[in-house]
């Protein structure tokens, strides 16, 4: 009996009933990459039941889905990827992180400057692409550290790895984790290593999330306390500190990380939890507002997708979902304020409609019921239900 959650990272479907508080009452990722292109190819999704969900071109409802669909809206305030999976795990927030749209306090700038012994460049709410182009000539000259933030809570400090080794880079990040507490807390500090010259830079796949400590009582701690070994499939331990994580697979990109789960599903075959996030939806393609490579990352997992099936056990559960929206039509660079699309396949899960799930934290509170563990404090069980 295993259960495996794949996190497209980013691909939101639709607007939130809240959306318009975050100026998000227009996104709709995945209809908007669909339209931009003239229609999404994923003959695998279709199938599936992802066209159910929502109108999508290219991709329409069929009469008989083979997975059971729905969507999910977030409870949590926020639209971030530490909000998302959190609550996916049964967490729940109350106050939204901490953001910073004019820059960090020149307070907090001081004191990591003092104990990082230099001085940093930006300290402003920029893309990172962006701001690691505009300033990475005078980065490379003085060695200061790049520090930018974005729309979410997030601190990124941005370094060339010819300048700053990447170890140094890990220990810098450690010590804005500490001084990000109390008032100034945010919700993760990013290590951005890069590399290339001016007009070709390259961010790295060493990128390191330094995030606020979940603190224990979610989904994977509940199942490692169970005896369930956890296995995270890219950034997913940094979201949750490690807490709860049997062992932690980084990767390069999303094929990467679409083989590492499949090599997870042949090498265990006894009772264990697969969580997997595939971040490029969203940090190549969302932020960067590029429909076509969004649509082109889609079609490559769709194409993919039957690998994943085809490794499945009879009890095993395939969920297929999202964190958060990143609508790469849109003016801005990001995050959205979405519902998530919901996919659960199985050999023998019945298919059908799960309606509109009122909370992230239903999954987790159906995955810990289906393997006897304590409840989550936040969720409703979703109906799924056996063909048996």
């Amino acid at each position: 009996m295993r259960t495996i959650i794949i996190v497209l990272d980013s691909v939101g479907c639709g607007a939130l009933p809240d959306a318009a508080i975050y100026g998000d009452e227009a996104a709709n990722t995945l209809a908007h990459v669909a339209e931009a292109v003239g229609g999404l190819k994923i003959p695998q999704l279709r199938k599936m039941g992802l066209g159910n969900i929502l109108p999508l071109a290219g991709a329409a409802a069929v009469a008989s889905p083979i997975a059971a669909y729905g969507k999910m809206a977030e409870v949590s305030p926020g639209k971030d990827t530490i909000t998302g999976h959190w609550e996916m795990a049964g967490l729940r927030l109350v106050l939204p992180f901490a953001v910073y749209p004019g820059g960090f306090p020149a307070e907090l700038i001081q004191r990591f400057e003092a104990a990082i012994g230099r001085k940093v460049l930006g300290n402003i709410a920029a893309s990172g692409t962006e701001i690691i182009e505009q300033l990475g000539l005078e980065h490379r000259k003085t060695g200061y550290p790049i520090v930018y933030t974005s729309a979410d809570s997030v601190m990124q400090i941005a370094v060339h790895l010819d300048i700053v080794p990447l170890a140094q880079l890990y220990e810098w990040c450690e010590i804005a984790r500490k001084l990000c507490r109390g008032r100034y807390e945010v919700a993760r500090i990013i290590a951005r290593p890069f590399t290339g010259s001016p007009g070709a830079y390259v961010r790295t796949a060493d990128r390191h999330d330094y995030p606020i400590n979940p603190g224990g009582g979610h989904l994977l701690t509940l199942l490692q306390d169970r005896g369930i070994p956890v296995y995270a499939v890219g950034k997913i331990a940094d979201v949750f500190c490690g807490e709860g994580v049997t062992a932690s697979y980084k990767t390069k990109d999303n094929i990467d990380g679409m083989r590492q789960t499949e090599n997870l599903l042949l090498e265990h075959k006894e009772d264990c939890f697969i969580f997997t996030n595939l971040v490029e939806f969203d940090s190549l393609w969302g932020h960067r507002n590029n429909p076509s490579g969004y649509a082109g990352a889609l079609e490559e997992f769709d194409q993919f997708l039957p690998r994943l099936l085809q490794s499945l056990q009879p009890e095993d559960w395939l969920i297929i979902t999202a964190d958060h929206g990143c609508d790469p039509t849109s003016a801005s660079t990001d995050h959205n304020r979405e519902y998530v699309p919901l996919l659960i396949y199985g050999p023998n899960v019945a298919a059908g409609a799960l309606q509109t799930r009122t909370s992230f934290a239903d999954l987790g509170t159906t995955i810990a019921y289906r393997y006897g563990c304590e409840m989550p404090l936040h969720g409703t069980l979703i109906p799924i239900t056996s063909i048996k």
